[in-house]
C-alpha cells in the first residue's frame, strides 16, 4: 500500500501477518490436475491439503488437525498420532493457500474436510472457520457445496445436526461388521456402527442432507462379495450414497489396491440392491495424495516404516 506514509507502513509490518502459515512445498500431478501442499504452521508443525481440478469443479481438501487420533489403521494421517487442534484461522488459511494456487482465473467451487484429522473432533473451530469461508466478503462458498467427513463420533454428529447447518456429511465407515471395523478403525470399539448409522440418520432427518458412505476397499480384506452383501443389508434401504475409493497405497504399510474386478463387482452389486454408488476415481497417487503421507515424509521418513511393521500383526496379515 504504497500511498500509506513508509513509517505507519513499517509499523503494520512489525505488528501484523497477512498470514501466519506458509505453503513449505507443493506437489503437482499436472496430468490429474491435482495439487498437494505442504503448509507450515507458526509452531513447526505442517498440515496438509489438497487441489483437484475436474471439469468444472475446484475442490479444496483440508485438515483439521496436526496429525490423527482415530487409529485407521491403513491411513498415513495417524501414524505419528495427533499433535493438536488446528485453531479456526488455520483452517481458513488452507482455502486461501489453494486459492491462490489456482489462480485468480479460477474459483474454489467445492470444499471436503476430509484431510488431515478428524473433523468433529475440533467441531468449534471448524464450524468458526466455514462460517468464514463461507462468507460473502470471504470465498462465498455456499454450504451445499460443502461436505464433512467423520470416522463416526454420534455425539458430534448428532450435535453438527442441531445447528441446522446445510453441510454434507459423510462417514468413513470402511467395513459392513463390527468385527471387521473393530480392526481397521479401532474407534469402533467406542461407537459400534449401529450407534454411527443411528447418528447418521439423526442427521438426515434434522437437515434433509443425504448422507454418503465412505468405504475403502482393501485388497483381500474388505473387497469380497460377502462384504458387499452384508453392507447391503446394512444400510437396507436409507436414502444413502455410497463412494467406493480402492486405497491408495502407503508406503510401509502392508495394505494392497484392489482388483479393478473387485471394485466392479463390489458395485455391481451395491446397485443391484437399490443402493447409489459411486467409485471414486483415484487421483494424485504420484504425489502421495494419501491423506498424511507428505507431511510424514517431509517430518520424518522412517516413520511410515515403523508403522508398517506395527501394523504388520494386525488386521493386514
Amino acid at each position: 500500500m504504497s500511498d500509506l506514509p513508509k513509517r505507519l507502513r513499517e509499523q503494520l509490518a512489525s505488528a501484523f501477518l497477512p498470514l501466519e502459515t506458509r505453503v513449505l512445498r507443493t506437489d503437482q500431478a499436472a496430468e490429474e490436475g491435482t495439487a498437494k501442499l505442504l503448509v507450515g504452521l507458526a509452531d513447526g508443525r505442517a498440515v496438509e491439503c489438497v487441489v483437484m481440478r475436474e471439469a468444472d469443479r475446484r475442490t479444496v481438501c483440508v485438515s483439521t488437525q496436526v496429525g490423527c487420533a482415530m487409529g485407521c489403521v491403513f491411513c498415513a494421517s495417524g501414524l505419528a498420532g495427533v499433535d493438536r487442534n488446528l485453531e479456526s484461522h488455520e483452517i481458513v488459511e488452507q482455502f486461501l493457500h489453494a486459492q491462490w494456487t489456482l489462480g485468480q482465473q479460477q474459483r474454489i467451487t467445492h470444499a471436503v474436510i476430509m484431510g488431515m484429522g478428524e473433523p468433529l473432533a475440533n467441531l468449534p473451530n471448524l464450524l468458526a472457520a466455514l462460517d468464514t469461508i463461507c462468507s460473502p466478503e470471504s470465498l462465498g462458498l455456499s454450504q451445499r457445496r460443502i461436505t464433512i467427513s467423520t470416522v463416526g463420533l454420534p455425539p458430534a454428529i448428532r450435535k453438527l445436526a442441531d445447528r441446522g447447518v446445510r453441510f454434507h456429511l459423510a462417514v468413513s465407515l470402511h467395513a459392513p461388521n463390527d468385527h471387521l471395523r473393530d480392526q481397521l478403525v479401532p474407534v469402533n470399539r467406542r461407537f459400534p456402527i449401529r450407534e454411527v448409522i443411528a447418528a447418521a440418520d439423526y442427521f438426515f432427518a434434522r437437515t434433509g442432507r443425504q448422507v454418503t458412505y465412505e468405504y475403502v476397499l482393501l485388497g483381500g480384506l474388505n473387497d469380497r462379495l460377502e462384504h458387499a452383501q452384508q453392507l447391503a443389508d446394512l444400510l437396507g434401504r436409507r436414502p444413502v450414497h455410497v463412494n467406493l475409493i480402492a486405497y491408495n497405497p502407503v508406503a510401509g504399510l502392508p495394505y494392497r489396491t484392489p482388483t479393478e474386478h473387485a471394485v466392479r463387482e463390489f458395485a455391481r452389486y451395491l446397485k443391484r440392491r437399490g443402493i447409489v454408488v459411486h467409485v471414486r476415481k483415484t487421483k494424485g497417487r504420484r504425489i502421495e495424495a494419501a491423506c498424511g503421507q507428505l507431511r510424514l515424509r517431509h517430518r520424518d521418513p522412517a516413520t511410515l516404516a515403523a508403522a508398517g511393521a506395527a501394523s504388520s500383526g494386525g488386521a493386514g496379515r
